[in-house]
């Protein structure tokens, strides 16, 4: 049996390595509204893609890192004009302001959601 000492150092250490642990761990900020706008603009987009999980928030996010944004999830951001935007007509007007706008390969991102392509591209990140 431990001793009473024994046992205030036990609780001690295991309240202190809760501490760094929660102090340490990453919050998750997700942001449905924006997927669920995407996939109310593009339909044909979500059936082509929807089922084998690439309609994500790799969309805009490149895999690895979720704090960082590839082409067109900078453009995005772009167009929103501000942050933690939640409304649903202002989200859907951005994608639309959006399509406008050119990727790294010189292609508007319009061109490539007609072609049946997700507009994140390739799993880079600015």
């Amino acid at each position: 049996m431990l001793a009473m000492k024994n046992l205030g150092r036990y609780v001690i250490a295991g309240t202190c390595l809760f501490a760094i642990v929660a102090m340490t761990s990453e919050t998750a900020s997700a942001r449905p509204q924006f997927k669920k706008a995407f996939e109310t603009a593009y339909p044909d987009l979500v059936k082509k893609h929807g089922t084998d999980g690439k309609l994500t928030c790799a969309i805009c996010h490149p895999v690895k890192d979720k704090k960082k944004r590839n082409d067109y999830g900078v453009a995005l951001t772009k167009t929103l004009g501000e942050k933690n935007v939640k409304d649903e007509a202002k989200i859907k007007e951005a994608l639309t302001k959006a399509e406008s706008e050119k990727n790294k390969d010189e292609k508007t991102y319009d061109e490539l959601i007609k072609a049946g392509d997700l507009p994140g591209g390739k799993d880079e990140a600015n």
